[in-house]
């Protein structure tokens, strides 16, 4: 693999557009182009800007080697495999959140219908809340309840406290 292969390879690797690398390297976006197309090469300073972007060394960018290919590909893969790995804890992380809240309304939905069927309690509370005062004071406090859990839930970073 040439210069001109390496650099297309390691700026769409990096989900960069030429317009990018170029504003990186105080170059036009046609210098770039050119350089992928392999019909210019790149100044030796602009050559060690790009290892520094692109977190490679100046040789891998000049020599052909196999070994600098295989690296690149195993960085590259377990990169991926940290986004896969995060973006499946942020997805646990909401379902977390979801089945807490909707466990919550739930309660207080039971505690609801409870407090309704207890007549005792239901000529107090109705007396004291008046109205749909109390349905809505049971909504705001199953509210407040699922915020706390999943604020205090993502302040531990998702881990489950033993």
């Amino acid at each position: 693999m040439d210069l001109s292969e390496k650099i297309v390879k390691l700026r769409k690797n990096n989900n960069l557009t030429q317009e990018q690398l170029a504003e990186q390297l105080n170059v036009s976006r046609q210098s770039v182009s050119k350089w992928e197309s392999g019909q210019a090469a790149p100044d030796i300073d602009k050559i060690v800007a790009m290892g520094e972007i692109f977190h490679v060394t100046t040789d891998y960018l000049l020599k052909p080697s196999e070994l600098d290919e295989l690296a690149m590909k195993t960085e590259m893969l377990e990169k991926r495999q940290r986004e896969i790995l995060e973006n499946e804890e942020k997805r646990k992380e909401k379902q977390y959140c979801i089945c807490v809240c909707a466990s919550i309304y739930i309660i207080a939905f039971a505690l609801f219908m409870l407090i309704r069927q207890v007549s005792w309690i239901n000529d107090v509370l109705w007396n004291i809340f008046p109205g749909a005062t109390l349905p809505i004071i049971l909504l705001l406090i199953a509210t407040a309840a699922a915020i706390l859990v999943c604020v205090r839930r993502k302040q531990r970073g998702g881990r489950l406290e033993s």
